[in-house]
């Protein structure tokens, strides 16, 4: 059934339709609206879930680490700063192989304070062993939901769920909001291998000393790149039930692309639009859209980029002292082809910023007219060291 709904509640439709068993969270901007509306799904009795109000966003992933742990399906949400205070537990969730679902509403970090989008809240976490999914469109969100609780239970691994503050969170799009008995069937009740259990006593996060643990993190690691191919086959059978297509990643025009932009989050939908104004000037660009993230899909952004002499990567984040981080990430990833690329740097949009089609477009005529070594920092105020 079709609704028009702002993400926050494709979000919160998602955990109805997962049929979450306990969540957890504590309110900040822009999260908030998620889990008021699970609040009322459950006052409703729409959703049968256990709502544990706590006093921080720490004691909000805890609480889904206690609930995971004994064998229900748990979510949590988040933003900013809360996610920051939450890292610790983003650690400890992962290493306990619990795959709970976290839908990050990515906003800038502070100080100064600033409620608007930018993806450092989540970049920063890329370690932490979380699988990372960023999200172009309400109705992408809704569906990642879905996609993400069979990934995770598949795995083992937990996946967070990341789209833009307000360009999505509080914006109304058309979604496709699919029956109970549909997801249902593509997602099986959740049935634990081991789960804390009075009468099968075990034992949980205890010490490991030098001579396993090393062992244990490689096979957390080794099982988190097992999401490079089954996240795949998870989205083929989600498409055959629903008729929507998903994957690691996206690409628009780059079969004969001599420079493609790569992108991630709502900054997507804005180059389509600049591809298509480019392209019709006569000039071969293409898009690559950053979906899957940690797991990197080293391969397949290789497959992508590969035929292209220059890729310009759009970052809404800046890493201090280094740079965009998707920036560095594909250049990583392209290293080692015979003849790779040159990769192109642009950061744009932090804090909320509008980034238009106009905007992307200047940024690929810039690359295809100098080959910068330094990052541009498009759409610096006049008088700021600005290279646009």
């Amino acid at each position: 059934m079709k609704q028009v709904i702002k993400g926050n509640h494709a979000v919160s439709q998602g955990v109805r339709l997962c049929r979450v068993q306990v969540v957890s969270a504590y309110p900040i901007t822009p999260q908030t609206s998620i889990v008021e509306e699970i609040s009322e799904l459950c006052a409703q009795g729409k959703l049968d879930a256990e709502f544990i109000k706590v006093e921080s966003e720490h004691s909000a992933l805890a609480a889904v680490v206690g609930s995971q742990t004994a064998g229900v399906r748990s979510f949590t949400a988040t933003s900013s700063q809360g996610l920051l205070l939450m890292h610790e537990v983003l650690h400890w969730a992962a290493g306990s192989r619990l795959p709970i679902v976290l839908a990050n509403v990515n906003r800038a970090v502070g100080p100064g304070w600033n409620i608007w989008a930018d993806q450092l809240d989540s970049l920063s976490q890329r370690d932490t062993g979380w699988i990372q999914i960023y999200c172009e469109s309400n109705q992408e969100v809704l569906d990642s939901m879905i996609l993400a609780y069979r990934l995770a239970e598949l795995l083992y691994v937990p996946v967070m769920l990341t789209y833009d503050a307000f360009f999505l969170s509080h914006t109304s799009e058309v979604v496709d909001v699919p029956e109970s008995g549909e997801v249902d069937a593509f997602l099986p009740p959740y049935d634990p291998l081991f789960f804390l259990d009075v009468e099968n006593p075990r034992m949980f996060g205890g010490m490991i000393g030098p001579e396993h643990y090393y062992e244990e993190r490689y096979k957390m690691h080794k099982e988190t790149l097992d999401a490079l191919f089954r996240f795949p086959e998870i989205c083929g059978d989600f498409k055959s039930r629903f008729g929507r297509s998903y994957d690691l990643l996206e690409t628009y025009r780059t079969e004969d692309a001599e420079m493609i932009l790569a992108t991630a989050g709502t900054i997507t939908s804005v180059s389509r639009l600049a591809v298509d104004r480019l392209r019709g000037e006569g000039k071969k660009v293409g898009l690559m859209k950053i979906r899957m993230f940690r797991p990197v899909p080293a391969e397949q952004w290789r497959k992508a980029l590969a035929g292209a002499r220059k890729v310009v990567v759009i970052d809404r984040n800046l890493s201090s002292g280094h740079g965009g981080v998707f920036a560095g990430e594909v250049k990583a990833a392209l290293y080692d082809l015979d003849r790779p690329p040159r990769v192109y740097s642009t950061v744009a949009g932090l804090g909320g910023r509008d980034v238009t089609s106009e905007d992307v477009a200047g940024i690929a005529e810039h690359f295809l007219e100098h080959d910068d070594k330094e990052p541009l920092y498009w759409g610096l105020k006049k008088g700021e060291p600005c290279r646009n």
